[in-house]
């Protein structure tokens, strides 16, 4: 009976044996290079392009023009106008992110899950929303108007509305970087009569210090780059990536254009290189035998903690709701009865219901798409061996798109696949590249989630694996997707939203039948139907929120089954 159990079991070991190799060589060769030309077509080229377009002696473009465009008075004030905003709005958001980030990783304030749903809920709506909410606050007509001296349309409207629409970018980077602390630290400080301010600037400052570069520099680069909240509240406060905009958009000068996105793009690189300069010296923030920091009990700290927090989060449910409400009133303001007028989209200017649908499409595509080839691709160069050279061009290609701006990378897409002698000319305005374009977008964030996770496994996974001669990519469905199903939820999360809310890449890249939610928001307040903007913006606001909450509820079942390895088993 023995002889009968060994014998089937050994022809199914041998079958593996003989194929084994040559499957592995496919999944991990063929993928690689695979990944290497998707990145060169949806990266590389593009910004190529870029350059390409804005030296060429066509359309606004060429050295002499960019000699005229960086010399006149025009730019300077534009320049100046965008530096101003960007860096007033960064001096603004980034301490008062650090601190709410401070109460909610290092106090014991109360509903500590609530404060922080609340503080992401700009991430799930266009960056229009905040303008348009404003508009409705302290416009000419606005609810608020009598509280503010000026005219909500300028300077400070602009910083207003960046300030609301990058704040929980900032905080996701704090809130990760405060979430790390060795208790041991701590305990030795207050052993020596350390004051708790001392600790904090002896330990938690130098440990969050590049967090708090890298939040400035996302929220410089956000705000010098973003163009949807300008358009709304701007006024006569022009600005950098507005002028873009209107050159290619309104003006067909795509040389111009080129060269403005390139001054655009001077910025992100620099905070690239210096946030990655500092990164390779900060080191490690804990140790393998670090201890959980769990703060202490101090009613003061909490109570003026939970103030701040109840502030942020009282601006932020206003700027929402009013958006919502004013959705919802039928005439703004002399007849505020609650209607649901602005949104029968197919009987306004703007795009109608068509455009929501396209949105869902895009969104749908680019967290399925892009999850699976992010997740196999960070796979293939974490999990891997050999081919050395083309992880690390993989590696720099992966991370190019952190530092180029959505309106530079959509700018680069015209350039690139709007040539007429380009066989891939086919794709543009079609739903397919916007896919494409919206992965490029947001790929680094999403990789960067993916690695994380890979590194957590121990290589003997794939030494195992080896051993067995069992294929490597059934190794990898059977075995890795499943363990890292977390965080393949995450990206998929991520990727939805950012696709239903993106504007700046996807701007130019359009087409009648493949308009977007996010960009008929625009439409709408060009013509005048700022209530239709506003409840087309809520629309994207529910809806990435409804599928948020979908996917963590569905997600359940699914992670019990895969995760029941992580749960403690009781031994009797």
């Amino acid at each position: 009976m023995g002889a009968q159990i060994s014998m089937p079991l050994a022809h199914k070991a041998s079958a593996p044996s003989a194929s084994a190799p040559l499957a592995d060589r496919l999944f991990v060769v063929g993928g690689k290079l695979l990944l290497l030309a998707l990145l060169t077509l949806a990266v590389l080229l593009p910004l190529l392009a870029i350059f390409w377009r804005g030296f060429s002696p066509q359309d606004g473009g060429g050295l002499a023009a960019a000699r005229d465009l960086v010399a006149s008075e025009n730019f300077h004030w534009l320049l100046s106008n965008s530096l101003k905003v960007s860096a007033s709005v960064a001096a603004i958001v980034v301490p008062v992110a650090y601190l709410f980030a401070y109460a909610l990783q290092r106090t014991l304030i109360p509903a500590k899950p609530i404060w922080r749903g609340i503080s992401l809920l700009p991430l799930l709506a266009p960056s229009m929303l905040p303008g348009i909410a404003l508009v409705y606050l302290f416009g000419n007509q606005g609810l608020l108007r009598g509280l503010v001296a000026e005219n909500i349309y300028g300077f400070w409207g602009i910083v207003l509305g960046e300030a609301i629409y990058t704040f929980p970018h900032a905080l996701m980077i704090l809130l990760s970087a405060l979430s790390l602390a060795d208790a041991r630290l701590f305990d030795a400080a207050s052993s020596m009569g350390a004051s708790p301010w001392r600790a904090y600037r002896s330990i938690t400052w130098p440990a969050t210090r590049q967090a708090v570069f890298a939040a400035f520099c996302l929220v410089f680069t956000l705000t010098i780059t973003d163009f949807g909240v300008p358009v709304v509240v701007g006024g006569d406060y022009q600005v950098l990536a507005l002028e873009a905009y209107k050159a290619v958009v309104g003006q067909q000068q795509f040389g111009r254009g080129a060269l403005i996105g390139m001054v655009l793009l001077v910025p992100a690189l620099f905070s690239f290189a210096v946030d990655a300069w500092l990164r390779r010296r900060h080191g490690d923030a804990m140790s393998g035998r670090a201890q959980v920091f769990r703060p202490q009990p101090s009613r003061l700290r909490d109570r003026c903690y939970l103030a701040l927090v109840l502030l942020v989060c009282a601006v932020l449910l206003l700027v929402v709701g009013m958006a919502v409400y004013s959705s919802l009133v039928k005439f703004w303001p002399y007849n505020l009865s609650l209607s649901l007028v602005h949104y029968q989209f197919n009987t306004t200017a703007g795009g109608g219901w068509l455009a929501y649908g396209n949105s869902i499409r895009l969104a749908v595509g680019t967290a399925l798409i892009g999850s699976v080839v992010i997740f196999t691709g960070a796979y293939l160069m974490e999990k891997t061996a050999g081919m050395r050279s083309l992880n690390l061009v993989l590696r720099m290609l992966s991370f190019v798109p952190m530092a180029v701006p959505g309106l530079v990378l959509g700018l680069g897409y015209v350039f690139f696949f709007n040539l007429g002698g380009n066989p891939l000319h086919v794709f543009y305005g079609t739903m397919t590249l916007l896919v494409v374009c919206t992965i490029a977008h947001y790929l680094t964030t999403a990789q960067m989630t993916a690695t994380t996770a890979l590194r957590q496994l121990d290589s003997e996974f794939e030494a195992a694996a080896l051993s067995l001669k069992a294929p490597l990519y059934r190794h990898y469905l059977r075995v890795t997707v499943p363990i890292c199903l977390p965080a393949l939820l995450d990206i998929i999360r991520y990727l939805f939203v950012s696709a239903m809310t993106t504007v700046s890449a996807a701007i130019f890249l359009y087409s009648p039948d493949t308009l977007l939610a996010a960009v008929a928001v625009l439409n709408m307040d060009d013509a005048g139907n700022v209530g239709g903007a506003a409840a087309m913006s809520t629309l994207i606001l529910l809806t990435s929120a409804a599928v948020s909450l979908l996917l963590a509820w569905a997600s359940r079942g699914l992670l019990r089954r895969s995760q029941a390895w992580r749960q403690a088993t009781t031994t009797h």
